[in-house]
């Protein structure tokens, strides 16, 4: 018996169902499902899929990325994020925006409904474009995480190194000097 080389790194199974106990995300689950058996869209069938996701695969969404990704060609599209919409106190002013998202943190909420848009929920979404109709899906960076910057293997790899402070006495050898006598 040998070992199938062509098979690296493939995985090996997909969520069938959340695995979170959430009764709200179990109702959306069984909503979509039905939607996506019913319906002929493809966009169903994705955010079906996205309600399955871990929350590391569901990254949040600030509004000024929901404001920089919505062009003129977007006007009157609802936006949809299958996630977390979170609110940037860099971004001044907030145009008026439909949004229908898994969640909303109060001061996105607050913004977005002060400036005469509107947060709603998935379910009221499926109400109003139930084949996805005059949306916009939208998602998160999934790589912003802190934990990402460490990943990698090796020494030539530009991972960020565990290190307890980042000053004079912590962890500066020569791999990590302007004056290291060699080039990286």
């Amino acid at each position: 018996m040998g070992i199938d080389l062509d098979r690296h790194h493939v995985r090996g199974t997909h969520r069938k169902a959340p695995k979170s106990e959430n009764v709200y995300l179990q109702v959306l689950v069984k909503l979509y499902r039905f939607l996506a058996r019913r319906t002929e869209s493809n966009f169903n069938k994705v955010v079906l899929r996205r309600l399955f996701m871990s929350r590391i695969n569901r990254p949040p969404v600030s509004i000024s990325r929901i404001v920089s990704n919505v062009t003129d060609s977007h006007k009157g599209k609802t936006i949809v994020v299958i996630g977390t919409v979170t609110d940037d106190n860099r971004l001044l002013t907030v145009p008026k925006l439909s949004i229908a998202a898994l969640r909303f943190t109060a001061t996105a909420r607050a913004r977005i409904e002060k400036a005469g848009g509107e947060t709603l929920t998935l379910d009221q979404l499926a109400l109003r474009a139930p084949t996805g109709a005059n949306t916009l899906l939208l998602r998160g960076p999934k790589n912003a995480r802190e934990a990402v910057k460490h990943f990698g293997f090796g020494p030539h790899s530009h991972k960020k190194p565990y290190v307890r402070s980042k000053g004079r006495k912590f962890e500066r050898a020569r791999g990590r000097r302007r004056s290291r006598g060699f080039k990286v």
